[in-house]
């Protein structure tokens, strides 16, 4: 099973009227002023979000409907978990955003500084305010053990020394995984499953199957109706090479796939992808072959789209045996990411 870092951090909507304005000075480098994120902001921080993955070389990064989102975020409001830096001119030149859900055992430390910006210690600025904020977060929901998290590609050595820098550490390792849509296997769907397209109708279902596959793994939190809600409105949402595995006993949802399509894909690395953003099978339905079925299902979904490769995003130590899964199916490994972490 598969719950890729792409979509693991959703914008929580949950009602938090007790949320406290945060003590945290706000950030000080030479050359900005620091202030609250604001709704005005989308457009600018959109282009600063895609300078800085341009520059980086990132694989992905948040599109529009996430950014607005962020301010319909009522457990992380922006006003107070949020900063924007501004030059001289009010160019939008970094950004940082923390984000707990309620009881929440980590808060995640999300931003960015434009390259121009890089190497003048923004980013440390900007880090360490955030980690005051996160802290502040876990004090006010009366949890002990704070802790930050912050998602790096391997091959960004500017941000894993950042990191490392201010005592981060490595926890957790995650591969993307690539597929030509060659030679696929047609895979038997089991006896009492059906295979059927995700429909608006099923979605609630698929939710909470979705809360119940992934409970037992690594850093996954139950996604509340209004995230769901923010993910099924992505730019990048392609239900109709998403599918549901029904149990045709009890009409009960067994499994899942939610498909993606990024067209910037084709334009930086010559390959039309269908992206396999979650993946799951509840637990009582494990065993019975229905993960191989969906992939295999939506492997033949991507090639008639005129997609040619299927990928992926996975924790390489994830209990199920996904990796390995994968690796039989014909998927490899292309590029790796890590989880890194910080006691506050």
């Amino acid at each position: 099973m598969t719950e890729t870092r792409r979509s693991e951090i959703p914008p929580t909507t949950d009602p938090r009227p007790d949320q406290q304005s945060p003590a945290a000075s706000f950030p000080s480098a030479d050359g900005l002023r620091f202030r609250p994120l604001a709704a005005a902001d989308v457009e600018a921080w959109l282009e600063l979000v895609v300078r800085i993955a341009a520059f980086e070389k990132a694989p992905w990064h948040a599109q529009r409907s996430e950014l607005e989102a962020a301010f319909s975020d009522a457990v992380n409001p922006v006003a107070e978990n949020s900063v924007a830096g501004v030059d001289a001119d009010g160019g939008l030149r970094a950004f940082g955003r923390v984000v707990k859900n309620p009881g929440g055992d980590k808060a995640y430390v999300l931003g960015g500084v434009d390259p121009a910006w890089q190497r003048h210690g923004v980013g440390s600025a900007v880090l360490a305010w955030q980690e005051a904020r996160a802290a502040e977060r876990f004090a006010a929901d009366g949890q002990p053990g704070a802790r930050a998290r912050n998602y790096v590609e391997e091959d960004n050595p500017a941000l894993r020394a950042l990191l490392a820098g201010a005592g981060y550490s490595v926890v957790r390792y995650f591969s993307e995984m690539l597929r030509p849509l060659v030679d696929v296997t047609a895979v038997p769907v089991p006896a009492g499953i059906s295979i059927v397209p995700w429909t608006a109708e099923l979605s609630e279902a698929v939710r909470l199957a979705h809360n119940e596959a992934f409970a037992d793994h690594w850093g996954s939190e139950p996604r509340t109706a209004e995230q769901w809600a923010v993910q099924m409105t992505h730019e990048h949402l392609r239900l109709d090479l998403s599918t549901v595995a029904i149990d045709e006993a009890g009409g009960d949802v067994a499994g899942y796939q939610l498909a993606t399509v990024d067209p910037d894909v084709e334009a930086r690395h010559g390959r039309r992808e269908g992206y396999t953003e979650l993946l799951g099978v509840r637990r009582a339905w494990r065993g019975r072959g229905i993960a191989p079925a969906i992939l295999t299902d939506a492997m033949v979904r991507f090639a008639a789209a005129g997609l040619d490769h299927a990928a992926l995003d996975v924790d390489t130590e994830n209990p199920s045996g996904a990796l390995g899964l994968y690796e039989r199916m014909g998927y490899r490994a292309q590029r790796r990411s890590m989880a890194w972490d910080k006691p506050l």
